[in-house]
């Protein structure tokens, strides 16, 4: 997530409006807020990574500047970080929104028994093929998903009943002290609710969940690249009020033997017979879609590279296509018979070249230091 831009963070296109990307930043910190992923130092670093996305694309000035030279642009009104105050306001309008209990400030605990246990978003990985990403394909997902007990309406307790937490006596922090300092984390055992189960439910032993096995068919774009992610809108987790979030699929893509992919452009590694490259030969070479005539240029070099426009994967955003690119791998022979060193021989004096028996380095030294002496 560290190498994508600020649109692939948030998941929004270039042209996206400000609505547009406001709402993308609501969902996406909503998945990754410290507060719903206690201990996940993962999820802390992607929650930073959407809030500078975000203080960049939310302000046109910046936003321009990101467009037109990237990050290194913003390094001169810090990197993108420095948002003016209004900018700040905005976040934290949005924090309002998003973490509020019916109304309430977001610095006001919710309700324990209004309180999800787990993330409504969830993921999953899926491996998929070289072909299956530079084509496209439809596959079948299965997984398994958190559904909230209904015996104890989620709570985890007896009854649905809860009691003070003993840990953090219903602060729903617990705090350490480092030398001088104090330092404040959410409490291990009630998950920041403030409040624990008096007796464990029966039916999902505390839990607060049971788990239950999915199925669905996804349609994967062509051009999907390993780190990529799908979403799939309401197949996540169920929660208590039964809202049901999200499903998102990363994929990783298995190497391919013969194409080796960058981006949108792809290598091969042509091997080329010696005498194919010094007289330049035309070769008939694969590509992604079938076959392509390689002209060899007379005395092509080893690792020389010939380019095929347009003959790479297609964006998976549908921004064009990227190209082939054929290396020439020149090879030789291990062995020679007598008659084909004769005739090689013959070859190399049709160039006018001649084979001389080796002189010595050092004897052409010697005999030119007897010349200064003359």
């Amino acid at each position: 997530m560290q190498d994508l831009s600020y649109y692939e963070i948030l998941e929004v296109s270039r042209d996206a409006d400000q609505t547009t990307i406001k709402k993308a930043y609501r969902k996406m910190a909503k998945i990754y807020h410290p507060d719903k992923n206690p201990g996940d130092s993962e999820a802390e670093h992607k929650f930073k990574l959407c809030n500078e996305a975000y203080q960049c694309l939310s302000d046109d000035k910046q936003r321009s500047i990101y467009d037109r030279y990237g990050k290194e642009g913003l390094q001169g009104m810090g990197g993108g970080r420095g948002r003016s105050s209004a900018g700040f306001d905005d976040l934290g309008s949005i924090f309002e929104e998003m973490f509020s209990g019916f109304g309430g400030s977001s610095r006001r605990r919710q309700n324990p028994a209004d309180m999800e246990k787990y993330p409504l978003d969830m993921n999953v990985d899926m491996t998929i093929s070289f072909n299956e990403a530079v084509f496209g394909c439809e596959k079948d997902v299965e997984f398994k998903y958190k559904n909230s007990c209904n015996s104890c309406k989620g709570t985890g307790a007896k009854d649905g009943k809860l009691s003070t937490c003993h840990q953090c006596r219903g602060q729903g922090q617990v705090f350490m002290k480092q030398g001088f300092m104090t330092f404040s984390q959410t409490c291990p055992v009630c998950h920041g609710s403030g409040s624990a189960p008096s007796a464990p439910c029966g039916s999902c032993d505390g839990r607060g969940y049971h788990e239950e096995k999915g199925n669905v068919t996804i349609k994967i774009p062509k051009g999907i690249d390993s780190g990529n992610r799908l979403r799939v809108s309401g197949k996540g987790n169920i929660g208590k009020r039964g809202d049901r979030g999200d499903l998102y699929v990363t994929f990783n893509v298995r190497p391919d033997k013969h194409f080796q992919r960058d981006g949108n452009d792809v290598y091969i590694a042509i091997p080329v017979f010696f005498t194919q490259a010094v007289s330049g030969e035309s070769l008939t070479i694969p590509s992604l879609t079938g076959e392509l005539e390689l002209k060899l240029d007379v005395g092509t070099k080893d690792k020389q590279q010939f380019l095929f426009r347009n003959e790479g994967i297609e964006d998976v955003h549908g921004h064009g296509k990227g190209d082939l690119i054929a290396q020439v791998n020149i090879t030789y022979p291990k062995k020679l018979t007598d008659e084909q060193r004769e005739l090689l021989s013959k070859l190399q004096e049709s160039f006018g070249i001649e084979s001389k028996p080796h002189e010595s380095v050092l004897d052409s030294a010697i005999e030119k230091m007897k010349s200064w002496f003359k």
